[in-house]
């Protein structure tokens, strides 16, 4: 559901081509989804089959053809669905990179708290990216925003477990 939505979002603010949605998502929307250039073509030909998209083929000077997308009156349609349930609906986040916590015992204490520096330093990087991405016009800042807001509570409570582990060696 939200990527025939996200597909329709961006073609509803403009004709796209294949190429520029995929980039679009790369550079904007990588903390969010992780569509592939081969799905989104795969679910573009969805789209288009459905009746929610047209594309038409358009030269460049001496580049090749490229199909570039726009939505259809219906596609609206089916967007203003997809849109309302999607805002409203609530998917549990699931935290999979903590199952390691879950046996930690296994290890030293010490060498736990190596590990989750390592693992913090990834995501201050992260943190450090998201917070330098160019401001977004309108509501897509908001997925900026929500990225930023999570790293840095990921951190604060990847601090406190570090201190847990910080005690244990004390001891």
């Amino acid at each position: 559901m939200e990527r025939e939505l996200l597909l329709l979002g961006l073609i509803r603010r403009s004709r796209m081509y294949g190429y520029q949605i995929h980039d679009f998502i790369e550079r904007y929307l990588v903390t969010c989804t992780d569509l592939k250039r081969p799905t989104a073509y795969f679910l573009l030909d969805k789209l288009v089959k459905q009746g929610w998209a047209t594309h038409n083929e358009e030269r460049e000077g001496s580049r090749p053809p490229r199909q570039v997308y726009q939505i259809t009156p219906a596609g609206e349609q089916h967007f203003q669905q997809l849109l309302r349930e999607h805002l409203a609906h609530y998917t549990q986040t699931r935290f999979t990179s903590d199952i390691g916590l879950a046996f930690a015992d296994a290890l030293p204490a010490a060498e736990v708290i190596t590990l989750l520096e390592q693992r913090r330093a990834t995501m201050r990087a992260a943190l450090t990216t998201a917070s330098a991405a160019p401001a977004h016009a309108g509501t897509l800042q908001l997925l900026v925003d929500h990225h930023t807001a999570h790293l840095e509570a990921e951190l604060l409570w990847l601090e406190r477990v570090i201190t847990h582990f910080a005690t244990q060696t004390a001891d």
